[in-house]
């Protein structure tokens, strides 16, 4: 009978193209043999993009000049890291109340800040070695949230067969659940099923797992550059060690899809084909609540416990307009997730509402004024009007921009100005021709896909407003939570946003999420996840395991 076999950590690679496998020495009575398996020789890396604040950032270590030295932070220190569980999310929520709008500023000002690769990689055991994982840049990225689909596909991707007793092949549990998976739970009615033919072929390559992070307060353009040097670099390392490696895959989760995309438009012979995950392909309306109000706390759909995580949230990220704006208004990448040109007009509106006379029935609502009109850029760069995206006087608690007169404005329209050209110019309606991409249309999960301004008149008031009327209206100020005291006609009204009203993943209403229509090879229309999660939920880990198959089949 076969001695039986303890598995081994994966070999690593060394710089001559040998394969090193370590183990360790027992006693002459333990016999159980080390097992190690030896990966194919044709190599298609996995590129794993994260969404915005997925990506751990630092002070630069070293800064070459003033304008690259963080004011508030020493040389290396952890500038953002998103809590990984609910003590470190207890202790990271404690730490950015704490902090004022100026701090927050000088904390994440972008020319100051670099990739962290230092981050938790909080890992179930598995074929890689921890120290392997570091160097592929799995630490560069928020552990909770991206952990999940790491872990799956370098568990998984290499390991498509087995023998059995018999020493009969069998494909792997794992593989026979993406092939046997029903449609409806990809959103989809019908798909292209994965072939025992077609896994023969994709076991022809290996599939090592790298993660791509970025400083997602630059422009996507700037990340690009970063993505297109890891490709280059991972392709080179791998053709470099007699491996034969011409291409990569992209995994994408939300803003990353921006980023991928940017980078394949530049280089699409070394990508084999991109996955993207709940992407804001047309932009996001929630990104223009969050600088304009501030941070959402809830959702009418979410449970307590849910809104009790949405306010913790809100406490990290800003729960008032005063502490998001002087991060956001400057941020050209934070600024890419707005409505961009190819979004549906008019998901800006105004109203009024007054009280019911019925005894405990909501509120009567006046028809909404659709604004604004023209291009929606004009609009970020309108800083006047009382519905402006961004109020420059609060732009600048820190004083950073005040040592010439007007430059708060000029920075925030060169940032506005990045945003347009990178969506005009950068991606416009690109995907890469081997692209797929599935969304979030949820009804437990709803989204912005408006931001309806609602103003509150007395009983005893009868008001009409014009969309004229409006467009004319005064700013008078802002409450802490983000409503706006406007002046129309010579009265003075409190404006609030509305709540979310559209299908979504909770962040991402579908309506953008669908963008890619007629432009990727399949998309897939999903619900039982939120943003955040996309990657966490097991229906989409086996389709995007599916995915990566079909891909392959086109490899060069």
């Amino acid at each position: 009978m076969a001695e039986p076999t303890r598995p081994l950590r994966d070999p690593a690679v060394t710089p001559d193209g040998d394969l090193l496998v370590v183990s360790h020495t027992s006693h002459e009575n333990f016999k159980t043999r080390g097992m190690a398996t030896i990966p194919s020789r044709f190599v298609i890396p996995i590129i794993f993009v994260p969404g915005i604040m997925g990506t751990n950032l630092r002070a630069k270590k070293n800064p070459r000049d003033k304008a690259e030295k963080n004011l508030e932070l020493e040389p290396g220190a952890p500038a953002w890291r998103m809590p990984n569980g609910s003590v470190d999310g207890f202790r990271e929520t404690g730490r950015w109340k704490g902090r004022n709008p100026q701090q927050r500023q000088r904390i994440l000002d972008a020319a100051t800040l670099e990739v962290d690769d230092g981050g938790d990689i909080v890992i179930p055991p598995c074929s890689l070695d921890p120290r392997e994982m570091r160097k592929r840049g799995w630490g560069e990225l928020h552990a909770a949230s991206y952990a999940q689909v790491l872990y799956t596909l370098q568990s998984h991707l290499d390991y498509t067969f087995r023998l059995d007793g018999l020493g009969k092949r069998q494909i792997r549990g794992r593989w026979k659940r993406v092939m046997e998976c029903d449609p409806q739970r990809w959103g989809v009615r019908s798909i292209a099923p994965l072939t025992e033919a077609e896994l023969e072929r994709f076991a022809r390559f290996q599939y090592p797992v790298y993660a791509c992070g970025y400083n997602w307060l630059e422009s996507c353009a700037k990340s690009a550059d970063r993505l297109e040097k890891k490709v280059r670099e991972v392709i080179e390392f791998w053709t470099g060690t007699k491996h034969v490696c011409t291409q990569v895959i992209l995994v994408t989760h939300s803003m990353g899809g921006l980023v991928a995309r940017a980078c394949a438009k530049r280089i699409p012979d070394q990508i084999a084909g991109v996955v993207h995950g709940v992407m804001p392909a047309l932009g996001a309306p929630v990104c223009y609540r969050r600088i304009a109000c501030g941070t959402e706390h809830s959702s009418p759909v979410n449970d307590r416990l849910e809104n009790f995580v949405a306010g913790k949230f809100a406490e990290i990220v800003g729960e008032t307009p005063d502490a998001t704006t002087p991060v956001m208004a400057v941020a050209p990448g934070v600024l890419e997730l707005l409505p961009n040109h190819l979004h549906p007009p008019y998901w800006l509106t105004a109203g009024m509402s007054r009280s019911s006379h019925s005894p405990g029935a909501p509120p009567e609502y006046m028809e909404h004024l659709r604004l604004p009109r023209g291009s929606p850029y004009d609009m970020y760069r309108d800083l006047k009007s009382w519905y402006r995206v961004i109020n420059p006087d609060i732009a600048d608690p820190a004083g950073a921009f005040q040592e010439h007169p007007g430059d708060v404005i000029n920075r925030i329209i060169a940032a506005i100005n990045d945003a347009e050209h990178f969506h005009r110019q950068g991606i416009d309606t690109y995907y890469h021709p081997r692209s797929y991409a599935f969304y979030g249309a949820d009804p437990e999960h709803i989204s912005y896909g408006s931001i309806r301004w609602v103003g509150h008149q007395p009983d005893h008031l009868s008001f009409s407003i014009t969309t004229s009327a409006v467009e004319q209206a005064k700013f008078l100020s802002h409450t802490h939570d983000g409503r706006r005291n406007v002046n129309i006609e010579g009265r003075a009204f409190f404006f609030a946003p509305e709540q979310q009203d559209a299908l979504g993943d909770g962040t991402v209403a579908c309506h953008s999420g669908a963008g890619p229509k007629g432009k990727v090879r399949q998309l897939f229309e999903t619900r039982g996840f939120g943003h955040q999660d996309g990657f966490k939920n097991e229906d989409m880990l086996l389709l995007t395991q599916y995915l990566i198959a079909k891909i392959a089949q086109e490899a060069k």
